[in-house]
């Protein structure tokens, strides 16, 4: 049994498209969507129907799918000056395409976590974050407690695997007698790489066996679509995701924590000191992207 395990997808229809056809190459029998499918860039309608049009793909909720459902019934689980400040066009471009398209809440069924089971084999529990809530990292640097909750979560026997997404880099880490994973991200790495990235998980007879797949695409398709699908047009934030993608790091988080530091509005002269000097330095560090955000907003989960 080969099942391939993808997620961070973010709106990028030409990242999943490789991604599929690589995945179908190796002889995936089986697809989980480990969350995430949609938001940030410009194809978030296009990558969410493909994946619906097919029969072998199990979904897990990420916090960007949440998010967008949210946005725009106006939830007062989100700060309520979001809804009043431009830097969030493109949250709110993309919760209007997909309901537009009638898929803005095929989310509300997707369940927290998926499990795989084979006999001989190992459990396998899989999150988009952790099963305790999607937008907690789970990485080698997840501390072993906390790992042993994890592990434990249904009171049965403990988990062999733990797999997580939402970091945008793969991670793989042999951890007190647990194999916890990453997936890293199809469509918005973070790890300097700008390939699209997944995991093949195969079932052998000694447990699990992980690789990890970078598939080449090309990526000025979509980065193209930014600006003709009028999405570069919402704000900063559109901007941001774009230069993610472009570069393969992790600008977004770091920035928002930069100007919610220093007392420093979210502007397009902000934002270009951020890259002139801050991201600069960053650069020459390892990147990462599980810090989370210092604005907490109540999704599922949580």
């Amino acid at each position: 049994m080969r099942v391939a395990v993808l997620a961070d997808i973010h709106g990028n229809a030409d990242a999943l498209r490789a991604v599929l056809a690589d995945a179908q190459a190796q002889g995936a029998e089986r697809l989980i969507v480990n969350g995430d499918v949609v938001n940030r860039g410009p194809d978030s309608v296009e990558a969410l129907d493909l994946l619906l049009r097919r029969a072998d793909v199990t979904f897990t909720l990420g916090n960007h799918d949440d998010l967008l459902r949210l946005w725009h019934a106006r939830s007062d689980t989100l700060p309520q000056d979001w809804f009043t400040d431009s830097f969030w066009g493109a949250t709110d471009w993309s919760a209007q395409a997909l309901d537009r398209a009638g898929l803005l809440q095929v989310s509300a069924a997707w369940p927290m976590t998926a499990e795989l089971f084979e006999p001989g084999v190992g459990r396998v529990l899989l999150a988009h974050g952790t099963a305790g809530h999607y937008r907690e990292s789970l990485s080698e640097r997840t501390p072993p407690e906390r790992l042993e909750v994890l592990r434990r979560r249904d009171g049965g026997a403990p988990y062999d695997v733990l797999v997580g997404s939402h970091i945008h880099r793969p991670a793989h880490a042999l951890l007190g007698g647990t194999l916890v994973l990453n997936t890293g991200a199809v469509g918005a790495p973070a790890n300097q790489d700008p390939r699209a990235q997944y995991l093949l998980l195969t079932a052998a007879p000694g447990g699990w066996v992980p690789t990890f797949r970078a598939v080449p695409y090309d990526l000025r398709g979509v980065l193209g679509r930014f600006e003709t699908a009028g999405l570069l047009r919402t704000g900063l934030s559109a901007e941001i995701f774009r230069e993610e993608l472009r570069t393969a790091r992790s600008l977004y988080t770091p920035y928002w924590t930069w100007t919610e530091e220093s007392s420093i509005p979210r502007t397009p002269g902000s934002w270009a000191t951020f890259l002139n000097s801050v991201a600069g330095a960053a650069e020459r560090a390892p990147s990462t992207n599980e810090k989370a955000p210092p604005v907490v907003w109540r999704g599922r989960g949580e």
